[in-house]
């Protein structure tokens, strides 16, 4: 046997159904499609998503609950308090110091140090984000705040 005798099994390929060629191969003149309406035309039936006329899903899904806006950046809250319990005097605070304390669980996750809570020691705060409130504890405790540009 050589390849150019293979042959695919009997009855496993069968021939496409030439439409439109004349009265004589039972599928001229209207070619299979019938007379009049929406679906005997070029082009015709409902387009992908048609709902009887109904609003598509793809209309209705903005206006129920839930959306979430892709652009929003997500910080880790962290509060004075807890920089309070955590650190010592003359301490870093930054992305690496603050995972290996276990305050939080990735090193390059984007923190923002919030207000709650009272500070004694001077810490140098070097995080994405500081509040108000909390830039003004750490500066009233002799610290200071440096974020990123």
């Amino acid at each position: 046997m050589e390849l150019k005798d293979l042959k695919p099994a009997e009855g496993s390929r069968k021939a496409r159904k030439r439409v439109g060629r004349g009265p004589a191969s039972g599928t001229g003149k209207t070619a299979g499609r019938g007379m009049n309406g929406q679906k005997s035309r070029s082009g015709g039936g409902k387009g992908v998503g048609f709902e009887g006329g109904q609003t598509p899903l793809a209309r209705r899904l903005p206006k129920l609950p839930g959306f979430k806006n892709f652009n929003r950046v997500e910080y880790l809250p962290v509060n004075v308090k807890r920089l309070e319990e955590v650190f010592e005097a003359g301490d870093i605070v930054d992305g690496e110091s603050l995972k290996a304390k276990g305050v939080i669980k990735h090193a390059d996750a984007l923190v923002k140090v919030l207000g709650d809570g009272d500070l004694t020691k001077a810490l140098t705060v070097k995080v994405d984000k500081v509040s108000a409130s909390a830039k003004a504890k750490i500066e009233a405790a002799g610290g200071k705040v440096e974020e990123p540009c």
